[in-house]
C-alpha cells in the first residue's frame, strides 16, 4: 500500500451554513497538536483504528467537504468523517431551547453551523485530559506534545511530522517516572497508566453515560476529565466541565452579567438547557464570551480539577 496517497476517499455534504474550521479546531490541542492539526485548507487527525493506524484529511470541495483516508485503517477513518466532522451532530431542540434568550438566542443565529465532532475513541483524548489536570496550558501541551512524540508512531499520508497517539497498553506499562522529564509528577503519570489499563473497557462501553461511570471509577479521573472525555469521544452536547478554572465564570458572566461563578452557579444557569449544556458553553467559546480577567492574565486552560 502506498500510504502517500488516498486508501479510500468520501465525500460530504455539510449543512447549509457548516462552520467546518470552528467544529473540527476541537479535536486538536492548539495548533501544533502532534496527533491532529490544519496544514493549509485541510484538517487532518491522526487515529488508531481497529483495522491500523490511519489518517484523515478534511477539506472543503465547494459546498462539500472531502474526506481522504490514508493508511491500513482508511476504511475506518473514511466512514466515520461525518462524525468525525461533526455532521452526526444531532442539533434538534437546540434552536427553540435558546431562541427567546438574550445572549444564547442571537449566538444560536449567527453560529448555527457550529457542530460537535464525535471521534469515536476514547483514549486519545484521555491522555490529553489527565495530562491537562491541575496545570497550565503550557505545561498541559509541553507533557502531552513529549509522550505522544516519545510513544507515539508515525502517521500515514503525507503530511509529516504527524503521529499516531500512542498504544494505550506502552503507556500502561511505562514506570511513572519516565514522564517526570516532560513535567508530569507521579499523581498524573499513575492516573495515566490506570486509565490506559482501562482502555478496552472504555472503548467499549455503550453510550457517553456509561463511559463517564467507568471513568470516574477510575482513582483520579473526576467529572472535568470525564467531560472533557465524552463530549470528543461522543459528541456529548450535554457534558459540562465541572471543575474548570474558566467555564463558570465565563458562564456566569455571559449568562447573568456576573464576572465570576462557581460551579454551583454555572449549574444552575445552564439548568434550563440541560440536554444541550455542553453545547452551550461550546457556543460561547467559539463566539469568545470569556469572563473579564482581574489581575494577572491566565491561560485559557488551566488549573482544571481532575
Amino acid at each position: 500500500m502506498n500510504e502517500l496517497v488516498p486508501a479510500s476517499t468520501r465525500v460530504l455534504r455539510p449543512p447549509d451554513g457548516y462552520r467546518f474550521a470552528q467544529s473540527v479546531r476541537t479535536l486538536a490541542m492548539g495548533a501544533h497538536d502532534p496527533c491532529a492539526r490544519f496544514v493549509g485548507d485541510a484538517f487532518w487527525w491522526a487515529a488508531r483504528t481497529p483495522t491500523g493506524p490511519a489518517t484523515l484529511s478534511l477539506r472543503r470541495a465547494g459546498t462539500d467537504l472531502r474526506a481522504d483516508g490514508y493508511g491500513p485503517g482508511a476504511r475506518w477513518v473514511t466512514e466515520r468523517a461525518d462524525a468525525v466532522a461533526g455532521l452526526r451532530d444531532d442539533v434538534t431542540g437546540f434552536a427553540p431551547l435558546v431562541e427567546s434568550h438574550p445572549v444564547l438566542g442571537p449566538l444560536a443565529r449567527t453560529l448555527h453551523g457550529l457542530r460537535m465532532p464525535a471521534t469515536g475513541q476514547v483514549f486519545p483524548r484521555l491522555l490529553r485530559a489527565v495530562l491537562e489536570q491541575k496545570v497550565t496550558g503550557k505545561e498541559a501541551y509541553r507533557a502531552y506534545a513529549a509522550t505522544v512524540r516519545r510513544f507515539g508512531s508515525p502517521a500515514p499520508g503525507p503530511v509529516q511530522p504527524l503521529l499516531i497517539p500512542p498504544e494505550p497498553a506502552v503507556i500502561a506499562a511505562v514506570p511513572y517516572w519516565v514522564f517526570h522529564p516532560f513535567g508530569v509528577e507521579q499523581r498524573r503519570a499513575q492516573t495515566l497508566s490506570r486509565a490506559a489499563a482501562e482502555a478496552d473497557r472504555l472503548e467499549r462501553c455503550a453510550d457517553a453515560a456509561e463511559t463517564s461511570r467507568r471513568l470516574t471509577a477510575i482513582p483520579g479521573i473526576g467529572p472535568w476529565t470525564a467531560a472533557e472525555v465524552v463530549r470528543i469521544s461522543h459528541g456529548d452536547p450535554d457534558a459540562v466541565s465541572v471543575g474548570d478554572y474558566h467555564i463558570p465564570n465565563m458562564v456566569s458572566w455571559a449568562l447573568a452579567g456576573e464576572p465570576r461563578g462557581d460551579d454551583a452557579r454555572m449549574l444552575a444557569l445552564l439548568e434550563p438547557f440541560r440536554g444541550h449544556r455542553g453545547r452551550v458553553c461550546a457556543l460561547l467559546t467559539a463566539a469568545g464570551r470569556h469572563a473579564p480577567r482581574f489581575g494577572p492574565r491566565m491561560p485559557i486552560r488551566s488549573f482544571a480539577r481532575f
